[in-house]
């Protein structure tokens, strides 16, 4: 099987967009990169970047209103960089060819690797810095669901509810494997060890697939978002959801008995967070391996984040 057509669309907008990317603006990133690199994101000044990069203020105030808008740019960059690369490698090839998908792993690592931005990273998401950490997140989850699509192309339809989970097995090991190998100054390809880390997946999916042994649900990604952005959904968005609910699955007497108290708790005037509470875990309980229970899950899980702010 070639690729697909809407996925060759996709591509070829990209391209399209990525192409215009104003090369300015990006030499003027990757400096900054470089000095985030040398001196640390907090110790280099927007002048230091300014005269890095040989430009007048004024142009970098066009291009950047802040250093975090420099980061920004660079992991666009880095998207960019890797789905074009991506792109070619796939291009005519068989989207289940295996040895496309280790080529197309690898292409990231190496990427960081070159750039020194895992460093970059952990300073990150070890500082004070919420947007920041917002970007290096989302960054990071457009990866693992970028490889959840892919596990679904290579393995099958059959992984598609726990392709996030795998995505997650695998990054887990990665970020350890290299930090291992580094403090002890052990040396592997990257496509060695990507190769070695979906062998061992490859020998998980049974498992998975044939016992239902995951411990994320699909509507775990939508709620790491909205933790990511500190979203949380207003009372009507909570209510509207609640009752998709109840058009599309009949209740048990249970269940009903649970909905109705929540969504009675959720229209009373003064709603009562200690009458709630105990409610949520043995509503999303009820729906285990159900039809409903990825997007009871979803609702249980917001429920829980909205009364936090109540």
């Amino acid at each position: 099987m070639l690729v697909k057509e809407d996925k060759l669309v996709t591509w070829i907008i990209i391209g399209i967009v990525g192409g215009r990317m104003n090369k300015r603006r990006r030499r003027v990133a990757d400096a900054a990169l470089k000095l985030f690199v040398e001196k640390g994101f907090q110790q280099t000044s927007i002048q230091d970047i300014i005269e890095h990069a040989n430009i007048s203020k004024g142009t970098f105030y066009n291009y950047f209103s802040n250093k975090n808008e420099c980061i920004a740019e660079i992991l666009e960059g880095l998207r960019y960089d890797a789905s074009q690369i991506r792109m070619e490698m796939q291009v005519g090839k068989d989207e289940t060819d295996r040895n496309v998908l280790i080529d197309q792993i690898s292409i990231l690592t190496k990427l960081n690797k070159e750039r020194n931005l895992n460093t970059i990273f952990e300073a990150i998401l070890n500082s004070n810095e919420v947007e920041l950490k917002k970007l290096v997140m989302h960054h990071r989850i457009h990866e693992t669901e970028w490889l959840a699509g892919r596990f679904v192309d290579v393995y099958g339809d059959e992984v598609r509810s726990f392709g996030f989970e795998l995505s997650i097995l695998y990054y887990g090991m990665m970020q350890y494997l290299l930090f291992t190998m580094k403090i002890t100054n052990s040396t592997q390809s990257i496509h060695r060890i990507v190769e070695v880390l979906l062998t061992y997946l490859e020998a998980i999916i049974p498992i998975m697939r044939e016992k239902g042994s995951t411990l994320l649900d699909p509507s775990s990604l939508h709620f790491l978002q909205a933790r990511i952005d500190r979203k949380v959904l207003s009372l009507e968005e909570l209510l509207d959801i609640a009752n998709s609910i109840e058009k599309e699955t009949t209740f048990t007497t249970d269940q009903q008995d649970l909905y109705d108290t929540i969504v009675s708790e959720l229209q009373r005037d003064r709603i009562r967070k200690i009458v709630l509470q105990p409610l949520i875990k043995p509503f999303q309980q009820s729906f285990v391996q159900t039809e409903m229970e990825a997007q009871v899950t979803t609702f249980t899980n917001f429920l829980w984040y909205f009364l936090k702010g109540v």
